[in-house]
């Protein structure tokens, strides 16, 4: 098969958030929009927090999810790369869904380039230096001796904590987090101090549950790909421009 020129985006799908009331709905609708992208793209990128929750046991995976792994599995079995980083919700992937799936898994930012034009690509937790108590709840969170005591506990116990906690986060607000700043984002300034070392084109980042496509130096642009709770925007590159999208069945 032909692989296509263009290269998707999408992030904070927040796949089965016990916050919110369509998730089978939304499910399906991401189902769609990988099969419809699949057709032209070049790769994929799965940009964090595509579930609201997950951790890997050794003999156990979360419930659900079915249609969306099958479709994954389905792309990257033609031959499309697929590449998922690991979100503040999915932050415990570990070697389930690359073997099972084919997904290339990413656990840190990284720079690639795409038709001539370098990419800098994060989901975006943890960049805001400012925010001193996600920073610290991160650290906690990638802790291999509390991932350890974590998987001690029953799945059933241990999910239902997980949700329990989703519940109380900005989601079952009915918010997106806080109100875009523009230049004075974090991840902006994050941005701006990468563009300092590096020679970037585009900053592509999750997280924040905003749309965003500013100037930021230069001749960069600084993207922010918005979510899957109200807005179901996404991002391609063509290999000329990079465009936000909505996706609508």
């Amino acid at each position: 098969m032909t692989k296509g020129n263009k290269i998707y985006f999408v992030s904070d799908v927040h796949l089965g958030s016990p916050a919110l009331l369509n998730n089978k709905e939304r499910e399906l609708l991401f189902v769609s929009w990988l099969d419809t992208v699949s057709k032209d793209a070049a790769e994929i990128y799965l940009m964090g927090d595509i579930f609201d929750f997950w951790f890997e046991y050794k003999k156990v995976v979360p419930r659900g999810f079915t249609r969306v792994l099958g479709k994954m599995a389905e792309i990257t079995d033609r031959g499309i790369p697929v590449h998922f980083f690991t979100g503040n919700h999915d932050i415990w992937v570990f070697d389930y869904l690359p073997t099972e799936t084919g997904v290339i898994l990413h656990k840190e930012s990284f720079i690639t380039a795409f038709a001539g034009k370098r990419f800098y690509l994060a989901h975006g937790d943890g960049m805001d230096a400012e925010d001193k108590g996600y920073l610290l709840l991160k650290k906690i969170f990638t802790s291999k001796i509390l991932q350890w005591l974590f998987a001690r506990i029953h799945p059933n116990v241990a999910i239902a904590l997980a949700h329990s906690w989703s519940k109380n986060s900005r989601l079952s607000k009915k918010i997106g987090g806080p109100d875009f700043m523009g230049e004075e984002e974090g991840l902006y300034k994050f941005a701006e101090s990468v563009l300092k070392n590096e020679p970037v084109d585009y900053f592509v980042f999750g997280h924040r549950h905003r749309l965003a496509d500013m100037k930021i130096g230069e001749n960069s642009r600084f993207i922010l790909l918005g979510e899957w709770i109200r807005s179901f925007s996404y991002g391609v590159f063509d290999g000329k421009t990079f465009e936000l999208k909505r996706y609508i069945k």
